[in-house]
């Protein structure tokens, strides 16, 4: 187990964001010593092809890189082989307030090591899908978890701060490990311990272009706001990507984070070119 032995090392990566984010995400992983190598790591991959949904080849390529879960949003359905694969896809979270007839699961339990994590994918409400209630079902599926694990990471894909901030609290007091905010992919620098036990940050960031929009080419973002015309946005190519992630530890008996750190690690594209 890396650094204290005590203790799992959790990498969480913020919404991967195209090839530019799957890139980054590889070369980051592969430049990892193995002290540095984290005993689970975590990706949100709803925007991972083409910028929205996850193909089949895309979910493979990031399992051989190191990802353990995926978690996702409202745009996992975009790519939409996601309905012949989704069901199979052992490592692929979907948000757990859809409908339960939809496919897909909404949280999973997994091996690490000798212990068991739990995730939880959920999603928000406001400015967002009309979906399930995101506190209610959060506090059915943590009584369950807690009854095989102590450790229990969300992942809660909103728009709204307020609505993070108290799902957060809401969730923490239920007593989950770590409560990682996405989707608005800018990484928030107020990472903290609430109740001295859950590892928070409002948003995780983004993995992709720096010279961008939120990971988009500047001007189809421009046209929209311009305009007020829709238009199909396209992921971002530069010479730099970058990677926004949290590293957190937490103790295996109690599920208590014991730290929090935030990543953000540019990758220039001729080191990534040179690296495969």
């Amino acid at each position: 187990m890396s650094g204290d032995d005590k203790n799992i090392k959790v990498l969480f990566f913020g919404d991967i964001v195209g090839k530019p984010g799957r890139n980054a995400v590889k070369s980051f992983m592969g430049n990892l010593s193995q002290e540095e190598k984290p005993d689970f790591a975590i990706a949100n991959v709803e925007n991972a092809s083409h910028g929205f949904g996850l193909t089949e080849k895309n979910y493979n390529d990031l399992s051989s890189y190191g990802i353990d879960c995926m978690t996702s949003g409202n745009h996992i359905w975009d790519k939409k082989d996601i309905f012949n694969y989704i069901d199979t896809a052992e490592k692929l979270l979907r948000p757990l307030n859809y409908p339960e007839c939809v496919q897909g699961v909404g949280s999973r339990i997994f091996d690490c090591g000798e212990y068991k994590i739990g995730v939880i994918n959920l999603l928000g409400r406001v400015f967002m899908n009309l979906v399930d209630d995101p506190f209610k079902i959060a506090e059915k599926e943590i009584i369950k978890i807690k009854e095989i694990t102590p450790i229990i990471i969300v992942d809660f894909h909103a728009e709204a701060t307020a609505e993070k901030i108290c799902l957060a609290k809401f969730c923490s007091e239920l007593g989950v490990s770590a409560f990682f905010g996405t989707h608005t992919h800018v990484q928030t620098s107020d990472e903290k311990i609430l109740n001295n036990r859950t590892g928070y940050i409002t948003d995780a960031g983004f993995c992709g272009t720096i010279d961008s929009v939120i990971g988009m080419e500047y001007t189809t973002s421009l046209n929209r706001f311009l305009k007020g015309i829709p238009e199909r946005y396209d992921v971002a190519e530069g010479g730099t990507m970058q990677v926004n992630a949290v590293q957190i530890e937490i103790n295996p008996l109690t599920g208590a984070s014991v730290s929090i750190k935030r990543i953000l690690s540019s990758i220039d594209k001729k080191e990534e070119d040179e690296s495969q």
